[in-house]
């Protein structure tokens, strides 16, 4: 990708990024309320670095609900899908399935550990794209 078809700034990029344990360990000492602000934050990030819309906090939060968390194992899925579609776009290396890690682990009640798994790979999409942008 040449450097004028980037939709994001330095800025940005950079607000992408953070420490997995913190988010980790704030996401259980709020007893989950702090992952709500981690989900919208990987959301924001995946279609930042897309450059579109294709993914929605709302939608994710009320679905998952109104499914008693059935919607948030689909939900997994497509994260892993659209983060592995950006990896194949900034030709950064993959590191297995992701898609299917985040439904395993989803399944099994270990969301958090697909949360920390995915934003790993955010954190280094990020990277690759600020390294990109100069």
């Amino acid at each position: 990708m040449s450097k004028g078809a980037y939709h994001f700034t330095r800025g940005e990029l950079e607000g992408f990024k953070s420490s997995i344990a913190w988010d980790v360990v704030l996401s259980i000492l709020t007893c989950g309320i702090y992952n709500l602000f981690w989900q919208y934050r990987q959301i924001r990030a995946v279609n930042t670095l897309l450059g579109e819309e294709r993914l929605s906090f709302i939608r994710w939060l009320i679905l998952s609900v109104l499914t008693c968390g059935i919607y948030h194992i689909y939900y997994e899925y497509v994260v892993g899908r659209e983060i592995e579609t950006l990896q194949e776009r900034f030709a950064v290396t993959r590191s297995g399935s992701l898609p299917t890690i985040s439904v395993i682990l989803a399944i099994v009640g270990l969301s958090i550990v697909a949360d920390a798994i995915q934003q790993r790979e955010i954190n280094m999409l990020v990277e690759k794209a600020l390294k990109d942008v100069g």
